[in-house]
């Protein structure tokens, strides 16, 4: 309980910084990616700033035997680049490029009473169960 509890909280405080940084606004995520027109480098200040307190962080709570609310980290192990992660990567960004939305902007956007945040979120939800049923092996 405790820990959907949190899960809960985590995911309203990232909306909220999503929509009060603009991240939710695709329009805003096509401007960052208009390189030579109308290009809106503050998308790279609100990574800039994720990345700054995960470099901090990260190496104090991995010094942790354990997260506060289960009982080991889960880490991934794999660390080659295969043909479905490269392929998998390049249709994201494509989408990404194309619509201006990627899942968590996309799912916090349908608070917006937009009709693509739907239609995105509805896709990728076809996109996790088709990845289910053609391609998952475990």
């Amino acid at each position: 309980m405790k820990q959907n509890l949190l899960a809960l909280i985590s995911g309203v405080i990232f909306g909220l910084g999503l929509c009060i940084s603009r991240m939710a606004d695709p329009n805003k995520v096509l401007n960052f990616l208009d390189v030579t027109g109308n290009w809106d480098p503050s998308l790279m200040l609100v990574m800039g700033g994720a990345l700054a307190v995960t470099l901090i962080t990260f190496r104090f709570i991995l010094k942790q035997a354990h997260p506060v609310l289960t009982e080991k980290f889960q880490l991934p192990t794999k660390k080659d680049l295969d043909t479905r992660l490269i392929l998998g990567a390049t249709l994201f960004g494509i989408g990404w490029g194309m619509i201006g939305f990627c899942p968590g902007p996309a799912i916090t956007a349908i608070g917006f009473g937009l009709t693509s945040p739907y239609i995105v979120v509805v896709m990728m939800l076809i996109g996790f169960l088709t990845h289910k049923l053609l391609l998952d092996k475990g």
